[in-house]
């Protein structure tokens, strides 16, 4: 086994801890894996990643599943509906240039983080729906699973705040049912994409082997970490990914010039910070004071 198939096997275990615990997230470390360290082809990476991502949130949501952490009507409703956007994303991949998908894509990454990192609107005093809206949910499903068909990537990250921050699900209960939509989608992607592009089985079956291994891992620790401390890092990861990705369909010159990363990152954080800042203003000025007078007692003059 050569160091370079060593070193993608020993990764793409990053990959099975991201999809286990984010809920996403596995597609865009899959595909930066497959090209620039097992030297696959754009589209043939894509792909790949495609199987090896289907594969480990299929198994990764069994954990998640016995800990009640999955809504299955809502997961499978979404999913179907993605698959129909993942097949057809897929088959048109072939006419879009990747560099005008891949910068729509960091774009769209880049305001799903801060919306991440904002944190939802209070919803207290409102009860939480035990399902989404079927029309919702259907139309959120084909849109995100032609994203994920185009592009390979887009599962997660799109479908864990959909749940979230829209349908009002606790962030554990959004990352496990995220898993089941994001294999669905993947599958149907694959589809589509097999009719033109070549895959290495042999090479995908290892990478799909230790991705499954982190998805296990990644599934038990879900449950013990904080629900906002989970989407706090999730947000975060995905700017790190939005930025990776957006830079690299810059040309040359500029991707190699300091200043606009500087300034990149200094917009960038200024952003974030006044979302975080007018997030927290929203969430104060929902709390309403608790009146712990005894009940029938007379008013203070």
């Amino acid at each position: 086994m050569s160091a370079t198939l060593l070193l993608t096997v020993g990764l793409a275990v990053l990959i099975g801890i991201s999809l286990g615990l984010l809920g996403g997230g596995g597609s865009i470390l899959a595909v930066p894996l497959l090209v620039y360290v097992a030297d696959l082809p754009a589209k043939e990476a894509i792909a790949t990643s495609l199987l090896v991502v289907g594969v480990t949130s299929a198994v990764g949501v069994l954990p998640h599943a016995r800990a009640h952490r999955v809504r299955w009507r809502t997961g499978l409703v979404f999913g179907v509906a993605g698959m129909t956007g993942a097949y057809a994303g897929g088959r048109l991949a072939e006419f879009v240039p990747a560099a005008v998908l891949l910068t729509g894509f960091a774009i769209m990454m880049l305001a799903t983080a801060v919306a991440m990192i904002r944190g939802r609107r209070s919803t207290e005093g409102k009860p939480v729906p035990h399902e989404l809206p079927v029309p919702r949910v259907i139309l959120d499903g084909v849109v995100v699973g032609l994203v994920t068909g185009l592009v390979g990537a887009g599962g997660g990250f799109l479908v864990v705040p959909a749940l979230a921050l829209l349908g009002g699900l606790p962030m554990p209960v959004a990352v496990g049912t995220s898993l089941l939509v994001i294999a669905m989608k993947s599958f149907a992607g694959l589809a589509g994409y097999l009719s033109s592009v070549q895959i290495n089985w042999g090479l995908a079956a290892a990478v799909t082997a230790a991705a499954v291994v982190g998805s296990l891992l990644g599934g038990r620790l879900a449950g013990k970490i904080p629900a906002d401390l989970l989407r706090q890092a999730f947000g975060w990861f995905v700017v790190v990914m939005g930025v990776f990705v957006l830079g690299q369909q810059l040309p040359e010159g500029l991707r190699s010039n300091p200043l606009l990363w500087t300034g990149a990152a200094v917009g960038l954080a200024v952003a974030v910070a006044v979302a975080v800042r007018n997030g927290r203003r929203e969430r104060s000025a929902h709390r309403q004071p608790v009146d712990r007078s005894p009940v029938g007692s007379a008013p203070r003059p």
